[in-house]
This record gives structure tokens, sequence and C-alpha cells, in this order.
């Protein structure tokens, strides 16, 4: 028996065995894929991280990049994730995708692939989110694409003709950016997701993010338990960095909706609600601005002013769409992810399908989790942040692993 496995060998997975090393605590990473799997499989070609090089701060990993202030590409994300697994001699085996887990005397099974694992404890590491969400309206006619974003890899994938966008987050508003680049006419559903400038008064988002405290808000802070679903702030890292959202998707040729309510005889529904939906946004938008100038005062520093916050005259938006007239040959979504630990034979999850845990440490002695979203802060998931809640939770796992 294997005093711990971890589950997954992404950023989290492998910040986790850096400290579990540390710690000499005999561990196992198991990875259904390769190292950095989602990366590799999840992202399409033309992706940037949104937070630059110098916010990769994975623990015992040098700064990856000649620049830190510039934004990897996926394939370099892939590689600096290869060379910290080396870097920190993980003990990753690939190809070994756990589909079970279960408790087991004073430890737990783990079904991976052929073999039964056994571990005094386990860390799941599993990624933020796990499955895709289903596309939530029937009716979609037979003759029009129908993808997530998870698949999506490039415009040369999709058949010739429009696309229709359901989600305005960072991944629908980046491929939105590059269908339109490619002469597609895009049209998008619009929900509520937050967004700021990349830089904001000269300064770049996520130095505005730490100096403000923003990311050390604590899951205390959120309104309700269900904002840990809200999507990120939808920024870019293509292009070297660059403001994204829907109002700036509208300005470069895409036509914008309120959210997508279903699909009737070819027609695409959508509610009444993008003036609502863009003053939320603006309104979030306003008040991260209002942070930011305050802290700026406080510390006496001189930046430049910086252009009003880009507004859409009101007027009802388009409730529904022809999507054969539009010549609409693809439904794109850009719906975001949930949670899925269907495989873990344990009643520990919330009716989000979140772990019920204190910092990733369960009810169930010996079992964690790093990597969620809002495990502890804003931070928790991020190349940022998630080495932190890593140390933490291997430290409460090498207690469980000596008794």
């Amino acid at each position: 028996m294997i005093d711990c496995a971890v589950i997954g060998a992404g950023q989290a997975g492998l910040a986790t065995s850096y400290h579990l090393s540390l710690l000499g605590v005999e561990h196992v990473v198991l990875e259904r894929g390769y190292v950095a799997e989602t990366w590799r499989s999840a992202r399409w070609d033309g992706f940037h991280l949104n937070t630059p090089n110098w916010a990769t701060q994975l623990p015992g990993l040098p700064t990856p990049g000649d620049d830190p202030d510039a934004f990897a590409a996926r394939d370099e994300v892939i590689a600096n994730l290869e060379h910290y697994a080396a870097l920190i001699d993980a003990p990753v085996r690939e190809a070994a995708d756990v589909t079970g887990l279960r408790r087991a005397g004073d430890g737990f099974e783990l079904d991976a692939g052929a073999e039964t694992i056994s571990a005094r404890t386990v860390i799941v590491a599993s990624g933020a989110f796990q499955q895709p969400t289903r596309p939530p309206h029937a009716g979609l006619p037979d003759d029009v694409l129908s993808l997530h974003t998870s698949a999506y890899r490039r415009p040369g994938q999709l058949p010739p003709g429009n696309v229709l966008v359901v989600g305005s987050g960072q991944s629908g508003c980046e491929i939105s950016q590059e269908l339109l680049d490619d002469g597609r006419q895009v049209h998008m559903a619009v929900g509520r997701c937050p967004c700021f400038p990349r830089r904001y008064r000269g300064v770049e988002l996520v130095r505005w993010w730490l100096d403000t405290g923003f990311l050390d808000q604590t899951i205390e802070q959120l309104p309700t338990p269900r904002a840990r679903l809200t999507g990120n702030v939808t920024v870019s890292g293509a292009r070297g960095g660059t403001d994204s959202g829907p109002l700036l998707i509208e300005a470069a040729g895409a036509t914008l909706h309120g959210r997508l309510t279903g699909m009737s005889d070819g027609r695409a529904l959508f509610a009444d609600d993008l003036d609502q939906s863009t003053a939320w946004t603006l309104a979030w938008e306003r008040d991260l601005r209002a942070k930011c100038d305050a802290f700026a005062e406080e510390q006496g520093l001189d930046l430049p002013e910086h252009a009003p916050v880009l507004e859409r005259p009101p007027g009802r938006a388009a409730t529904e769409l022809h999507l054969e007239e539009a010549g609409v040959t693809t439904v794109l979504w850009a719906n975001g992810y949930r949670p899925a630990f269907g495989w873990i034979e344990l009643p520990i999850f919330d009716e989000l399908g979140f772990p019920r845990a204190q910092r990733g440490v369960t009810e169930v002695p010996g079992l964690a989790f790093v990597g969620l979203p809002w495990l502890y802060k804003r931070r928790s998931p991020l190349l940022l942040g998630v080495g932190d809640d890593a140390e933490h939770v291997a430290a409460a796992i090498f207690s469980e692993a000596l008794t």
C-alpha cells in the first residue's frame, strides 16, 4: 500500500507532488493521459494563457520563458509543465485513468485502468472542472454542427458558414475573435461574465489583482455558493495580451443576443436580457476600477488615466435567429464546465457537485482535493496560487500518512 495517490498530473497534481516529496511521503501521480493532459486535449490551437509568465509561480519552478511579461501559448504551457515534472522528479504514471475511488479498510482503493491501487491517502487534483456542460437545448437542426469549445481546435475544423457562439466568457470571446478574423459572421449569446482591461492605467491586470487583494478573497466572502460557478474575468493572452469581452467582439463585427433559451423550428431563441447582462458586466468593471483607483491614490502612484468604460447604447437585441437564413452552420457551446466526480464512491459532495472540504481537506480521513475554484481563495486554481493550497494539503495528508 502506497502512502499517497495523487490523481492528475496538471499544475495542481505536480505542485502537490513537489510538497509531498519535500515531506518524504511515498506517493504516485496517476494521470489519465500525459502530463498536462487537459492543456493538450481541451484547448484550441491558438490558445494563450491569460496570465503573464511571471504569474506562473509553481513551487520549485523558475519563471518560465524569456520574457516574464509575455503570455505563453498552449504548447509552451505543456512544455513548461513537462519540464516541471522532470525537474521535481514527480513519480508520474501516465495512461492511468482513475475511474473508481472507494474506501477500503483504513485506506482507499483506486481503479486505474486494469490495475487496482491501494493507498493510505488520496489527493484529487484532476482539474477545476472536468465535464463540458452539455448543450441544454434540443431542437438543433441535423445539418448544423454542435460542438463544445473543449473540442474546438481551429476555424478550418468547422464547415463553411457562420457560427452561433453560446457563451461570452474567455473561450467564447477569444474563439469568436478568431472566427471573425477568419471571415466568419458570428452571433453570440451573451451571459454574465466579468470583464476588465488587460492593462488598466498602465498596470497589468494580474498585478492589480495582487495589489488590491482581489486574489486573496476567500470562499466565505462569496455572496452565494453558486458564485463559485461564475466565469473568470474575460481578458486575452493572445497577440501579446489584449482586452476582450462581448462589447469588443461586437465592435469587431459580431452580432450580440441575450441568453439562449431554446431552439425551435430551426430558430435559436434568446432572452430579452442583453441590456441587463451588459449592465451587470459594466457595473462589475466599474467596481474593480474603483478599487484600483483607491489603491493608486492610497499608495501615491502617479498613473496615467484610462479610457472610460466602453458603453453599449441600449436597444432591444433580436430574440430569435433563423439559423439557415443567417447562414449558421455551427453552434459552438462556450458555456463552460461542471464538476464531474461521479467516479468517487463517497457521499462528500454538495448540491453543486463540489466536495465538502476545509481548504481541500474533506470529512473523510485521508482524502483531499487541490486545484478547485475557490478551494480556499480566488487564486486557488491559478498557476499563481495552486502551490499554496498544495503545500497546505500535503502537510495535512502527511500527518494522515504517519498515523
